[in-house]
């Protein structure tokens, strides 16, 4: 397929940057900033795309001035050592993220409006949250918390994670998080790896259409948590607290100012300064199989990347409301939030994006004032499907997406409904850089089924097996330098050695992120799935995304799965699973249909084998499909080694899958 696109003319944008607006933006002053610094010229995206990977040091250190990056001493050198891994970015420094947070704000602007699913709406100002920082921050230090110790949190997405994130971060101590949907045993998993001190724990969430009352479940997380001291009890749903094993703070006494009604202004008492790759938080793979890995960013590379990312691809400033539908289980989550770094209002919001209606997020982006809303594929092929008519929004000026590729007929909805100056971004990225690898920019044309660019800084490539780059065709992702955001370790890692096999090695000293790319030759890239989970037909690598672009733009379907396996003859068996709506059956002719679209869109390469009807696809709690996991089922592994069903999003959903898997193992053939 990848040689199809290249042939073809190049298609036509969806979205063109208007001259005018674009030099406006701070990308553009950034880049004539650099021009007169460095006596450069620097035309166009691409020229200061490829002077930032080709002078890494210069580039930083012009990020670091630009955004006024804060630390004590300054900086002598950029990096140390690019080895990889083990690069060693800004030696010496010390800073501390939550200084950049408070930095130059408006007391009484808005900081950060909490929503819940239930109506309930609190906006919070920059001197309530400076007040409710401090004073949590007051609360986890006589707890016993410093510099290094672990607190986590058992969280749903509202202003209390983000307080609590704060003020731990704000003693140098390391930040982790699970979402109260997690089963105890699941949280566990992640958060017993750390041996944290202090649980931050709410009462439930909402969700559906119902508040979810999680106590139970909390109070066995904390019997897993052996090393904990104390507790911190949110009543987000206004439930009292479980009879908790541990000593129990009540979360609105723990973060009240010192002094009754006294909300701030009251600055947080100084942040303790860390070095600059000073562990910052803890995030997870997504333990589909085993444990999850613990990955450690630091202070300094996650300050720096945001400075870039918010700044100079997302144009972010005070006079901005970024809301990205999220949940604390995914690092969108620190994303989303750590748009107070640019003095930008994030919105926080526990719930469904669509209930009670299917248009729930676009609504609440309206009535909020919302100038940037990130949300995933899925939605936007949901809200297209069900043919979802926006709320009004006079203040919004760019969606993103993330989380899968985003196929092309999404862009077009998107501009049906929103205009020709909205915008609809794609970007990706992951947990692992807990930052953008291709993403866009406000001075790039937005071409539909693509990524406009690779991101500044970033050094992105497309290798073959061999490991030599390609261009126009299919090639795994990689990063051939160093970047601020790559982990600065896993957990429990000590000689590094899982985490140099995690990504490097295939590609010794090359970064390998794990899905296959096409690099256009005008700059662009399309994702065309995870190269774990490639599809190999006739000699042929062909990506899963090329299939569900296709297959779940047609009527009556609602979601796909595509696997291929190797048979014992030397054989290859490509069964696609499709989820169908309430009114349709999969019958010979809608069976054409899909084989003829695949056929006409895609290529004879990319028709299935069998096409079988399941009740639902598993994904994991971020919403990737579960591709591999599948594949092995099918191949007779049994569930127990395949994956951990804590980190399904719905276990019931692999029943179908576990069913084909065994008749198809006894020989009997599968039924579709």
């Amino acid at each position: 397929m990848a040689d199809e696109q290249a042939g073809e003319q190049e298609p036509e944008p969806s979205w063109r940057p208007d001259p005018a607006e674009a030099g406006k933006t701070i990308l553009a002053a950034f880049t004539r900033w650099v021009e007169a610094e460095h006596d450069l010229e620097l035309p166009d995206y691409d020229s200061l795309w490829r002077w930032s990977v080709e002078n890494l040091d210069d580039f930083w250190r012009a990020v670091w001035r630009y955004f006024d990056v804060q630390s004590d001493p300054g900086p002598d050198q950029v990096l140390a050592s690019r080895d990889m891994p083990g690069a060693q970015w800004f030696p010496g420094v010390r800073l501390n993220y939550v200084s950049h947070v408070f930095r130059d704000r408006d007391p009484d602007a808005v900081a950060v409006v909490a929503l819940t699913e239930a109506g309930g709406s609190q906006e919070v100002t920059w001197a309530e949250l400076e007040g409710q920082v401090a004073a949590a921050a007051a609360t986890l230090s006589r707890l016993g918390v410093g510099a290094g110790e672990r607190v986590v949190g058992y969280l749903p997405n509202g202003a209390e994670a983000v307080v609590a994130f704060l003020a731990t971060a704000s003693l140098g101590a390391i930040w982790s998080t699970c979402g109260p949907d997690y089963a105890a045993g699941a949280a566990a998993n992640r958060l017993a790896q750390l041996e944290p001190k202090v649980l931050v724990a709410a009462d439930g969430y909402h969700f559906a259409g119902r508040g979810h009352d999680r106590r139970d479940e909390a109070v066995e997380l904390v019997r897993l948590l052996p090393t904990l001291t104390d507790v911190l009890h949110v009543r987000h749903l206004g439930l009292p607290p479980p009879p908790y094993p541990r000593a129990v703070t009540e979360w609105a006494d723990a973060a009240a100012p010192a002094e009754p009604g006294d909300l701030g202004p009251r600055p947080v008492r100084r942040p303790e300064l860390v070095t600059f790759d000073h562990p910052l938080w803890v995030l997870y793979s997504s333990g589909t199989t085993g444990v999850p890995k613990g990955i450690v960013h630091g202070h300094g590379g996650v300050v720096l990347e945001y400075a870039k990312t918010l700044g100079l691809h997302m144009n972010l400033t005070a006079a901005d409301r970024l809301f990205w539908y999220t949940t604390t289980n995914w690092m969108m989550w620190n994303f989303n939030i750590s748009a107070l770094l640019n003095g930008t209002s994030v919105v926080v919001y526990d719930g469904s994006p669509g209930h009670p209606e299917a248009g729930q997020l676009w609504r609440l982006a309206a009535r909020h004032g919302v100038t940037v809303v990130g949300t995933s594929p899925g939605y936007l092929q949901a809200c297209e499907r069900r043919g979802v008519t926006p709320e009004p929004n006079p203040a919004l000026r760019q969606i993103g997406a993330t989380g899968s590729p985003l196929p092309a007929h999404s862009f077009a909805w998107v501009r049906d409904q929103f205009g020709p100056d909205v915008p609809l971004k794609s970007t990706s990225g992951g947990t692992d850089i807990v930052a953008a690898l291709v993403t866009g920019a406000p001075t790039v044309p937005v071409w539909p089924g693509e990524i406009s660019c690779r991101a500044l800084g970033v050094a992105v490539d497309a290798f073959d097996p061999t490991g030599r780059p390609v261009r126009g065709d299919v090639g795994e992702l990689v990063v051939t330098k160093p970047m601020p955001t790559m982990p600065v370790g896993l957990w429990n890692d000590p000689d590094g050695a899982r985490y140099r096999a995690a990504y490097f090695g295939v590609y010794p000293g090359v970064w390998r992120h794990g899905d296959w790319i096409t690099i256009t030759d005008r700059g662009s890239v399309v994702i065309h799935g995870r190269s774990d989970a490639t599809l190999n037909r006739r000699g042929v690598r062909l990506g899963s995304a090329d299939i569900y672009q296709v297959v779940e733009q047609l009527p009556g379907i609602a979601e796909a799965l595509v696997i291929g396996v190797d048979q014992p003859d030397g054989g290859y068996w490509m069964p696609l699973f499709v989820v169908l709506d309430d009114d349709r059956e999969l019958d010979g002719g809608l069976r054409e249909t899909i084989n003829g679209a695949l056929r006409r869109d895609a290529s004879p390469r990319h028709v299935p084998d069998e096409i079988f009807a399941v009740p639902a696809i598993p994904h994991t709690r971020t919403g990737k499909k579960l591709e591999v996991p599948v594949k092995r089922i099918m191949l007779g592994h049994p569930l127990a080694d395949v994956l951990s069903l804590g980190a399904v999003d719905d276990p019931g959903s692999l029943d179908a899958f576990i069913e084909l898997g065994q008749a198809r193992q006894q020989g009997g053939g599968v039924v579709a």
